[in-house]
């Protein structure tokens, strides 16, 4: 029998199912001593497995599990003082905590048809039942990150079997979401 590919802690074992009860929680990084802790309201919005090279993953994951939630909605309730932005030149402005490394939020402030989100980790809260992974974006991505090529079609299977379509982009209906606001703010859309 074939070994079952790992891609991510939380997802390895079978994507649990999300808990529409769920209200939001707290997302506590890795540090034992005064941990960064941030509090997200509400449930989150397009979660999925990601292959980028810029998104934090867990020891040993090649995916990472990340989803977005309304800047108004995140909060950073303790040691705030211990973040820092990891690229202040990219899009998402990921904060990520000096120790540990943990990215903890990452809000979209310049013009985007992303601005006005925060993404984050899910796996960092520490309640369950936040929106299940939906899919799979950037898997090619891993091979930035040094993963043999020759393990893809493995990845990819693995990433099937678990009912996350991969894509190297962006789902469908979120490539679209950013072509339309791309397609209204130059006038080719109106409305």
């Amino acid at each position: 029998m074939p070994e079952t590919v790992k891609l991510h802690p939380k997802i390895d074992g079978g994507v649990k199912p999300t808990d529409p009860s769920f209200a939001g929680g707290v997302l506590v990084c890795l540090c034992q001593s005064r941990p960064v802790k941030v509090r997200v309201k509400g449930q989150i919005a397009h979660n999925h497995a990601c292959g980028c090279t810029k998104c934090w993953k867990p020891d040993g994951a090649v995916l990472s599990v990340v989803a977005v939630a309304s800047h108004e909605n995140v909060e950073v309730l303790e040691n705030g003082d211990k973040l820092k932005i990891v690229d202040a030149s990219a899009l998402i402005q990921r904060h990520a905590c000096v120790e540990c490394g943990v990215h903890m939020y990452g809000p979209v402030e310049r013009e985007h048809a992303f601005k006005g989100l925060d993404f984050i980790h899910p796996e960092r809260f520490q309640e369950s039942g936040w929106a299940a992974p939906g899919f799979a974006a950037f898997v090619s991505s891993v091979i930035e990150a040094g993963v043999d090529p020759g393990r893809m079609d493995g990845i990819r299977g693995r990433l099937r079997e678990l009912k996350l379509e991969p894509y190297d982009c962006l789902s469908p209906g979120l490539m679209d979401y950013v072509a339309t606001w791309a397609a209204k703010r130059s006038g080719a859309l109106k409305g």
